[in-house]
């Protein structure tokens, strides 16, 4: 059954990871996507392949984020594509350092900031013309704004912290438009953002750290993507989703 006929999403960092599987599960319900990759031309239309192969439609989008520009870049080339948004969905961002305060720069932070923070914040400002009434804005944040501690993370976590602030202030904003506006938070996620880091016993640990025993995957998050995206979270808005697994509670 598809649920998202008709409608048209952007999803931001579709090219690899949870960013893909957003995208290929939005299309698989019926969305037109809108691809949006930074600069893997070749992943991004390995996604949009792989969405057409299932019968379904999709088209590639290219802007760098976290550069001054990026959002006007971002919407200037999805409007030669598309005419009208429905769902937006802020999934791109990077994990910079992850040597706790002492090991963090300036620069490095100031990245992430620029990437995490700052794009998300102006896409979706631009997006508020083109977002069509009842439209949806979905931001990936993470577990670590308010589940457990990891100081190696402490740059990141700040990053993503704004987003929460950014849902619950947005949502007050455009609810008289019937959009909602809400932040999915994973917990550790299997993909290759994480590669190198989930081997061995770092992997059982973080994976003990869940009441189920085990890592998430790119699919468990875009379930629930897709949820707030369709017409059965009309009443969710200004909210935080857990997908940790458990870990964020435990």
């Amino acid at each position: 059954m598809t649920t998202l006929t008709g409608k048209t999403a952007l999803v931001t960092g579709a090219s690899r990871g949870i960013g893909r599987a957003i995208a290929t599960r939005l299309a698989r319900e019926g969305a037109r996507v809108a691809v949006h990759y930074g600069s893997n031309e070749a992943a991004a239309k390995e996604t949009v392949a792989a969405i057409e192969a299932e019968g379904g439609h999709a088209f590639p989008v290219r802007a760098e984020l976290g550069v001054p520009g990026d959002a006007e870049t971002l919407w200037a080339a999805f409007d030669a594509h598309a005419d009208g948004l429905d769902i937006l969905v802020s999934n791109a961002g990077i994990l910079g350092d992850q040597g706790g305060i002492d090991g963090m720069t300036r620069e490095g932070f100031e990245r992430l900031v620029a990437v995490n923070t700052t794009a998300p914040l102006f896409i979706a400002r631009l997006a508020l013309p083109r977002l069509r009434d009842g439209g949806r804005i979905i931001t990936i944040g993470t577990m670590l704004t308010r589940g457990p501690a990891m100081p190696t993370a402490i740059g990141y976590a700040m990053s993503k912290a704004a987003l929460d602030v950014l849902t619950t202030t947005l949502a007050k904003q455009v609810g008289e438009r019937g959009i909602t506006v809400n932040t999915v938070s994973p917990g550790v996620i299997d993909t290759d953002m994480h590669e190198g880091r989930l081997v061995g016993a770092a992997r059982d640990w973080l994976s003990s750290l869940s009441p189920l025993g085990r890592l998430g995957t790119p699919e468990e998050v875009a379930g629930a993507v897709a949820f707030l995206a369709s017409d059965d979270s009309r009443y969710v808005t200004g909210t935080r989703l857990d997908v940790s697994g458990g870990t964020a509670a435990a």
